[in-house]
């Protein structure tokens, strides 16, 4: 395969979890040294042909059971569903890349370089749940992560609304949090792990948001108040409920004004 468009349909049309990780991870990598062509030699196939592992078992949010870290099992559950979100950022970074053409070549190299760092990611994660005695797919996941593709597979404003500068963001509003947790449990490797994961996610996010301006601003759009559009029309309930990380969204790219909207209780 000489073309980056290639490398995301085998990405994402095939199931086998190794040959995903290893295609990314080579994708990348010939990227770097120009060996791959960013033509766009036919449409994208429609976001239904994608193709996912047979586990782990994807349940509605919902059914998917909730332990506490400190419960039996809780950290081992708690890493299992980190994993499976690095696991479809994966497939959410190639889909933005294959979905939505005829944007700069800096679009294309942005989203491979997330979809590499995700799969960095879950893999790392991956060897630390076999310390725990689990693997990924032992446990049942929630499907909703991919639903926000399939909503918004038409448009790549929504896409990089509700993806990058929601989903994603919401990492930055309870990851540090969470790394506090594992520092007083005395779990120096879980707390470093995810202390990992955040640095590289504040960058996904500030990608997300320097893509969102720079298709508002060629569409003639006013950045601020369309986020706003988007998440009404888009987000169930409208918006994300806080509290929000003001400093890390700062450095992600929000504004003041998108943040004193989120905030905004009496909306």
């Amino acid at each position: 395969m000489d073309n980056l468009f290639d490398y995301a349909e085998a990405c994402l049309h095939n199931a086998d979890i190794a040959e995903k990780l290893a295609l990314t991870h080579e994708a990348k990598a010939r990227f770097c040294r120009g060996e791959l062509s960013l033509a766009s030699l036919r449409p994208p196939a429609d976001i239904g042909r994608i193709l996912f592992p047979a586990q782990p078992q994807l349940l509605p949010p919902r059914l998917v059971p909730n332990r506490k870290l400190t419960q039996s099992g809780g950290v081992g559950a708690f890493f299992h569903a980190i994993a499976h979100i690095e696991f479809m950022a994966v497939y959410l970074a190639w889909d933005i890349l294959y979905r939505f053409r005829g944007l700069p070549d800096a679009f294309y190299q942005d989203w491979l370089t997330v979809a590499d760092e995700e799969a960095q990611h879950f893999e790392l994660i991956c060897q630390h749940l076999a310390g725990l005695g689990l693997a990924y797919g032992d446990l049942s996941a929630h499907g909703g992560l991919w639903d926000h593709a399939k909503d918004t597979a038409g448009d790549v404003l929504a896409r990089l609304a509700l993806v990058p500068r929601c989903m994603e963001a919401r990492g930055l509003d309870v990851t540090p949090g969470i790394i506090s947790k594992f520092k007083q449990m005395g779990d120096s490797a879980s707390a470093a792990l995810l202390g990992r994961i955040l640095a590289d996610e504040v960058g996904h996010v500030e990608r997300g948001s320097y893509w969102f301006k720079w298709c508002c601003l060629q569409q003639g759009l006013d950045p601020e108040s369309h986020y706003q559009q988007m998440l009404k029309q888009y987000y169930q309930g409208g918006r994300p409920k806080g509290p929000f990380n003001r400093e890390m969204r700062i450095i992600a790219g929000f504004s003041d004004t998108e943040l004193d909207w989120l905030e905004d209780s009496s909306q």
